[in-house]
């Protein structure tokens, strides 16, 4: 079930609200739960019982784990590890191994073995973040654990964010989901509605629009395909994989905020970044914080350990620790967005824009000034997201040859008014945090609760509401681009 659908907005969700408000507040959780393994298993009802199994194990281990000391405790930590990265392995990356592996035996003249192709669940990318955080947190003693099986389980399973985020560390919710009765008011859940419809509008109304003349330039033969296409399919594509993320995110976080719930924010206005740096600091926050802690900082303190010396090829080993834990955290970035060589080339290709970042283009892009750095790092960040969106690495480099190249050719797609409208509609909210006395309206347009314009946003959320479920009934449902993963 996605949130984008009549089914959703019409039926399951309404339902589900009226059940939530009338219900006493000692049960709220158990429906929530029980609500949240339904939105699951109605579109996986297979899958639903291996994470169901996971979570099980996981809250036992884990468990035992915090009442342990020493080695024990270490040991019980990487089972639960190792469980959750197995599955991960198994779901998402196996079918991946083993066409690599039939590739290897067709150098050496062997036929590839039989192998019935694995389904992967849906969102168990970020099942499994959660779920990692979770065991290294209370490992460290940052956490210390939930007390009910069925907490724990609602951590994973709560389905506003459990199928693309954000991905929510347990210290940021573990007091929520025990107690939440000070945000229990009409100003949350208002503010909630109209954050929920937000995300529905840069959906339905932007990135689906965008997303047909993306699919219809790309669906196009390399003969039929012109450099100005090509450019427009590319710029067209970074907008819509941005409004389709952040709007799954804003109706994420709408979602909760109307159960009572705070999740953390998950974008804020990246295409203003002046530096790939900066745009990591802005895109998919919850995840790019999540690589850090996990897996940058543990890398370099690790690499640190094993470079004794002060410098190394002219560079000091700060730097060399810097290079070598980004290098190693973003080609993991790639390999977790999707089972392809694209996805790791894609990471690699963020990582070597970092590295350059930390090396010199900081400096000289801080020279170049406000506006040619924005441009600059926009246009890294549009040839990545065709490396993204490629399907292959031939694909890519014909692309990029197009990019570069300005062939011309007949235009076989007609790009119609409503296009180029949701396209200018989406470069100016994309940009316009960069601008100083515009920024300072962004905080009032996702409508903080308490807020004095709570019920004219309100309003406006019933007109976008309308338009959005008569747009969905008219064309239909797409569904979000990081399903995927």
């Amino acid at each position: 079930m996605v949130f984008n659908s009549n089914l959703f907005l019409l039926y399951f969700l309404p339902i589900f609200l009226i059940l939530y408000f009338l219900i006493d507040r000692k049960f709220k959780n158990w429906l929530l739960l029980l609500t949240s393994i339904l939105f699951y298993a109605w579109g996986a009802p297979k899958f639903v019982f291996y994470v169901a199994g996971s979570i099980l194990i996981d809250f036992f281990l884990i468990r035992v784990m915090n009442r342990s000391e020493s080695g024990f405790r270490r040991l019980l930590m990487w089972i639960s590890v190792l469980l959750n990265l197995g599955l991960l392995l198994w779901f998402k990356y196996m079918n991946f191994f083993v066409d690599q592996f039939d590739v290897m035996l067709s150098w050496f003249g062997s036929k590839p073995g039989e192998w019935t192709k694995i389904a992967l669940p849906v969102g168990i990318s970020f099942i499994t973040f959660q779920k990692l955080a979770y065991t290294l947190d209370v490992f460290k003693r940052q956490q210390p654990g939930f007390a009910k099986l069925q907490d724990y389980a609602l951590y994973i399973f709560m389905f506003p964010q459990l199928l693309s985020g954000p991905i929510v560390r347990p210290g940021q919710i573990a007091l929520q989901i025990t107690d939440r009765q000070a945000q229990d008011h009409i100003d949350y859940k208002l503010s909630g509605f109209y954050r929920f419809i937000i995300g529905l509008a840069k959906k339905v109304l932007i990135a689906d629009v965008l997303g047909v003349t993306v699919n219809e330039i790309f669906a196009l033969t390399h003969e039929e395909m012109s450099s100005g296409l090509v450019w427009i399919g590319a710029i067209a594509y970074t907008f819509q994989i941005y409004f389709d993320f952040s709007g799954y995110s804003d109706m994420a976080i709408g979602l909760a905020r109307m159960l009572g719930f705070r999740l953390p924010e998950n974008f804020n206005s990246p295409y203003v970044s002046r530096s790939i740096t900066e745009f990591w600091r802005r895109w998919h926050m919850t995840l790019s914080f999540w690589f850090r802690d996990y897996i940058f900082l543990p890398l370099a303190y690790a690499t640190s350990r094993r470079l004794p010396k002060e410098r190394y090829l002219g560079l000091r080993a700060d730097k060399v620790i810097y290079l070598i834990a980004t290098l190693i955290t973003f080609l993991l970035c790639g390999f977790w967005h999707g089972a392809a060589w694209t996805f790791i080339l894609w990471g690699a290709y963020m990582g070597f824009f970092l590295i350059l970042d930390r090396l010199f283009l900081l400096k000289w892009l801080k020279k170049l000034g406000h506006i040619p750095s924005v441009v600059i790092t926009f246009l890294v960040i549009m040839v990545g997201w065709m490396l993204f969106r490629s399907q292959s690495t031939a694909e890519f480099w014909f692309l990029a040859k197009k990019l570069i190249s300005f062939h011309p050719a007949e235009n076989l797609i007609w790009l119609n008014p409503k296009f180029w409208t949701m396209l200018g509609i989406a470069i100016f909210f994309s940009f316009w945090g960069g601008f100083k006395n515009i920024d300072r309206w962004i905080g009032t347009l996702y409508l903080e609760p308490g807020n004095k314009l709570i019920l004219s946003f309100s309003a406006i959320a019933i007109i976008l509401c309308v338009l959005c479920v008569a747009t969905i009934a008219s064309t239909g449902f797409s569904p979000f681009i990081y399903f995927r993963f």
